[in-house]
Parts: C-alpha cells; structure tokens; sequence
C-alpha cells in the first residue's frame, strides 16, 4: 500500500483505506460531523471508500486528523 498525502486526494475509480489518527475533541462540529459522516468512530478505525468527489471532498477537509492509503 502506498501512502497519499492527504492534501493530494484527487477523485479517481481507486479504493481509499482512511484511518483516523487524531481525536476530534476539541476540534470544530464540521469536523466531528464529517469524521462520522466517513464512518469513523475513534482513533485507530479504518473505513474503505470509493474516491469520489463526496469522499474526497470530505477527505480534505479534516487532512489532519487522517491518514489516507490506496486500499488493495
């Protein structure tokens, strides 16, 4: 599996393994909301999804809080 930098996320037909690596305590509502909107339910979780334009979009806008590697 070859890592992506989160900020390079592009819409594609891949499968994306994300993984949560940081809490979203004290981070903003939009950031909780989308953390549960990917699936992800604490530190350490790992959903696969399709690279659409919805994922993505949700992708780039925690980068921090994630880590993001091209599913096999």
């Amino acid at each position: 599996m070859t890592a992506i930098t989160p900020k390079k996320v592009r819409v594609s037909s891949v499968q994306l393994s994300i993984t949560q690596i940081k809490s979203a305590i004290g981070g903003k509502q939009n950031q909780r909301d989308t953390l549960r909107s990917l699936g992800l339910k604490r530190i350490g979780h790992t959903v696969v999804r399709e690279a659409d334009a919805v994922t993505v979009g949700m992708v780039n806008t925690v980068p921090h809080l994630l880590k993001v590697e091209e599913a096999n």
